[in-house]
């Protein structure tokens, strides 16, 4: 197994939104680092998902950071107010963004980390450029839009291309992948070169319960590396 730290973001894309502080709140107690947040717009992708007072709900009980994941159009609109509400990372899209550069600066200046992501057909060099000068860079190993999506295997290359472009000019900027992530396969994923999973159906639902999913998550990535 790598050297560097491992970070698990649970998804609460997947949680049970009848008991969402509660399952915040197991997730944290269960070795979580981040809790990470989906945030859809409809248009950007297929589908709709949470916004700002669901954000300032999970704040309000969260005492590990917050990564939101911005899946919308014009995401200069609102990142202030996401950050507002307590997004501690703010992630964009290149695909969503005529001028990258500008936001990625703009969510510098409001306190929080940049973060830049694209969808699995995007080629990576759309990202290239921006490298030193984001905190976080997401690779999707699912199209966005929905969970309990399967793992795209390509993005393990993507995956390994991101990790040299981070070694070589910003050694602490954090590779996270999203989409598709179990037992079965996190070990390959670390392997490739991630440090930050996100993992929403494997987290909320399965059994028995939350702790035990993260602990098997993190009890697998610990095998990166031992096969032959």
């Amino acid at each position: 197994m790598s050297d560097r730290p491992l970070f698990l973001a649970p998804s609460v894309l997947s949680a049970d939104f009848t008991r969402l502080g509660e399952q915040v709140g197991e997730a944290i107690g269960g070795g979580a680092d981040f809790i990470h947040v989906d945030v859809m717009d409809g248009q950007f992708v297929p589908n709709i998902s949470i916004g700002f007072p669901i954000l300032e709900a999970i704040r309000s009980v969260s005492t590990v950071p917050i990564d939101v994941h911005l899946m919308i159009v014009e995401p200069d609109r609102y990142i202030e107010r996401f950050v507002a509400a307590g997004a501690d990372i703010v992630t964009v899209h290149v695909e969503a963004c005529v001028h990258l550069h500008r936001t990625i600066q703009s969510i510098a200046a409001l306190g929080a980390t940049p973060g830049v992501t694209l969808n699995p057909g995007t080629a990576l060099g759309a990202i290239e450029e921006i490298v030193p000068d984001v905190g976080q860079i997401l690779i999707m190993s699912v199209n966005p839009g929905f969970g309990g999506q399967a793992f795209i295997p390509s993005a393990l290359d993507r995956i390994r291309r991101v990790r040299s472009w981070i070694d070589e000019r910003n050694p602490t900027c954090r590779l996270e992948v999203d989409g598709g992530i179990t037992t079965a396969n996190i070990a390959d994923v670390v392997d490739a070169g991630a440090d930050m999973i996100v993992a929403g159906s494997a987290v909320f639902s399965v059994e028995p319960d939350v702790a035990t999913a993260l602990a098997d998550l993190r009890s697998s990535a610990d095998r990166s590396g031992e096969r032959g």
